[in-house]
């Protein structure tokens, strides 16, 4: 799939205008030592939290990008924004939803630059139910912004990430009481490191499951707002089928991963530690059971089939809202839970575009998807081009159904690929031969050799 070039004139003049604008007024301005944590480098900062303990539980706010503010419903910004879908990340860089003057500029919660933003305050007893939800615009400032790793460090010594650890993880308590699953594994990435392109796993830290938590916190409580108020956009997932539930319980049984029948996956997932090859193997059959994620628009009333309602994963109704800078259904979602929480109708704009979003993101999510492994794919065929013939160390990670290859990980560098032959053991350290490495059809592929 073609990844976006460069704006066109009109998107990037519209842009331009839009970033000279005087904030529209609004209420409040909420002088509150706001942070952000995101990857480092990121410059299309949507989210910004302060929190606070409260007797009996914790207070989040949670200032997001108003990115309405800016983009007019109807213009040249906001139908360049439907054929993107969503912001495009490379390795060299990104194919941004909105102009860079916009999401990494007058629209970004940048540290030191005070931002129209739309705030949910949200309050949250000990055991991590929601006990009250407010929403509306406000101006902020975002006094600083952290990095996963550097949170990481200050996990004991800045009270923020104090904090941040206390909401995490009774929120992550919260979910496995609901039969929530978030799976442990990091990401494969392409990195830059002293001039060269490099393959890395990304994520597994603390403080990245934490923030997550804020995040999905948040989508909950906008898909309630919607749902109570009978219109909105929902992200869902169906519950996995009880033949792939028994079929991964096989597997366990292979692997020797303890899974007692009164235990749902959810809950032996969470026990389990990526870097054992073992638990590496099971977690990656896991994903087999988070399949079939997309989109649903309602108006009129909620959505009468459960399987259009809840999320599977999250064990809730939730909803995208986080991060209208980078996905565009956010911005709906924000308008309507703005709306509702107010008592004012919904705008026209985004009441008429609703029917037509799920397939215009479930377009532009496998657009970024299959750009993301598109990639990958080079890069380790690049890496791996000279060394045809040679042994690698790896791990067996996937095992076809006929029994003939699989998928294997190798110890270094962090590629992923197809292996051929028989009887690979699933789970296991394997050696595996490089038979091929061709950039030109980004493809990689090794043998079993013992």
């Amino acid at each position: 799939m073609a990844v976006p070039g460069a704006f066109p004139e009109a998107v990037r003049a519209e842009a331009e205008a839009a970033a000279m604008r005087a904030p529209a007024p609004v209420p409040d301005v909420l002088d509150l030592p706001f942070f952000t944590i995101d990857p480092p480098g990121s410059m299309d900062l949507d989210q910004a939290m302060h929190l606070e303990r409260r007797p009996g539980g914790h207070r989040v706010h949670y200032a997001i990008a108003d990115v309405a503010s800016f983009v007019t419903a109807g213009g040249a910004i906001d139908a360049e924004a439907h054929l993107r879908g969503v912001t495009l990340y490379l390795p060299d860089e990104n194919a941004p939803l909105h102009p860079r003057r916009l999401s990494e500029g007058a629209a970004s919660l940048l540290p030191g630059e005070r931002r129209p933003a739309v705030v949910w305050t949200i309050d949250i007893d000990g055991s991590g139910t929601i006990t009250d939800v407010a929403v509306r615009r406000a101006l902020v400032t975002s006094r600083d912004r952290l990095d996963y790793d550097g949170a990481q460090r200050e996990a004991t010594a800045d009270e923020r990430i104090v904090l941040l650890a206390e909401i995490g993880t009774v929120l992550l308590e919260a979910e496995a009481a609901r039969g929530g699953v978030s799976l442990p594994l990091p990401e494969q990435e392409v990195v830059r490191t002293d001039g060269s392109w490099e393959l890395a796993f990304r994520g597994g830290l603390p403080s990245e499951t934490w923030n997550a938590q804020i995040s999905l916190l948040t989508g909950r409580a906008a898909a309630r707002l919607m749902l109570d108020g009978g219109i909105g956009l929902l992200r869902t997932m169906p519950a996995p089928p009880a033949d792939a539930v028994e079929q991964l319980r096989r597997v366990a049984e292979a692997l020797g991963i303890d899974w007692p029948k009164d235990r749902s996956y959810g809950a032996v997932v969470r026990d389990l530690d990526p870097e054992n090859s073992r638990h590496a193997a099971f977690l990656h059959e896991a994903v087999g059971l988070m399949r079939g994620a997309g989109y649903t628009a309602f108006t009129g009333g909620p959505p009468a089939d459960e399987n259009a309602v809840v999320h599977a994963a999250v064990a809730a109704p939730y909803a995208h809202v986080t991060a209208p800078l980078r996905r565009l259904a956010d911005r709906y979602v924000t308008e309507i839970c703005l709306a509702l929480a107010a008592g004012t109708p919904v705008p026209e704009w985004a009441r008429a575009g609703l029917p037509d979003l799920p397939e215009v993101m479930q377009r532009s999510l496998q657009r970024s998807g299959s750009v993301e492994r598109a990639c990958i794919d080079l890069v380790e065929s690049l890496l791996l081009r000279d060394q045809v013939g040679k042994v690698f160390d790896a791990v067996v990670i996937d095992v076809s159904g006929n029994g003939s290859g699989g998928l294997v990980q190798l110890l270094s560098p962090a590629v992923l690929a197809r292996c051929d032959g028989d009887g690979l053991p699933l789970g296991e350290p394997v050696k595996v031969r490089l038979e091929e490495a061709d950039p030109a059809r980004r493809q990689v592929r090794f043998s079993f050799s013992g």
